[in-house]
């Protein structure tokens, strides 16, 4: 080997790769620790409307903090998104020693139950609001649906003049509405088949309060050809 000189070269380029490997890796090393690139500013760039300022800070001073390369963007963001209001974070260093986040609040559309809220993507998310939201009531898993309904028969009911205070969609999947007038509608379980018959008494509607001269209070949908009706008094 030693009166080779193909394998004497390969053998002092294999150490000479192994030296600057290990020197990468403690260079690398020495970078990700050093005291000379801290983070020294953590920019906010969105203003928050609804999400709480001082958890917001809290939680990018905790997880903000530290060298500029070796801070974990993602432990930031998802500590950002475990945050009430908080719908989604974008986080990014910017040389030599800022982070900048963003911040997409859930934009709130109703009450889900007495516990949670629903967003106008048709999310629910762990929240509270003292705004006067309808309610939307149905099983886990059905916000999204419930959302998209509530959509359809608000457009469908708009010539009532009441807006659509409460929707509810059964474990059984049959939908009830609730106006802000007081008057209830039973629709039933397919929900298609409910906006033609929404539609229906929407059409008759001015002539079912003008031939009794009483206000409709509950009106039953569920039949093929016709609807049932139950006036106040």
């Amino acid at each position: 080997m030693w009166d080779n000189p193909r394998l004497l070269n390969a053998a002092a380029g294999f150490l000479v790769g192994l030296v600057a490997l290990a020197l990468a890796f403690t260079g690398l090393h020495w970078l990700l620790r050093a005291a000379p690139f801290p983070v020294r500013m953590v920019e906010l760039r969105t203003p928050l409307k609804q999400a709480p300022h001082a958890e917001v800070e809290a939680a990018l001073a905790r997880h903000g903090a530290g060298n500029f390369f070796a801070v974990s963007l993602d432990e930031l963001r998802a500590a950002l998104e475990r945050l009430p209001w908080v719908r989604a974070a974008a986080v990014r260093r910017v040389w030599p020693d800022r982070l900048e986040v963003t911040i997409e609040e859930h934009v709130a559309l109703a009450h889900w139950g007495a516990d949670a809220l629903v967003n106008t993507h048709g999310e629910r998310f762990a929240a509270t609001s003292d705004e006067p939201l309808p309610l939307f009531i149905g099983p886990p898993g059905s916000e999204a649906e419930v959302t998209r309904r509530y959509a359809r028969f608000s457009r469908l009911l708009a010539p009532l003049g009441s807006p659509l205070e409460r929707i509810a969609l059964s474990p059984r999947h049959a939908w009830q509405l609730k106006l802000a007038s007081g008057l209830q509608i039973a629709l039933g379980r397919d929900a298609d088949l409910a906006e033609q018959r929404l539609q229906r008494f929407v059409d008759a509607y001015a002539g079912v309060t003008d031939a009794g001269r009483r206000t409709p209070q509950v009106v039953d949908l569920r039949y093929p050809n016709g609807f049932a009706v139950r006036v106040k008094g």
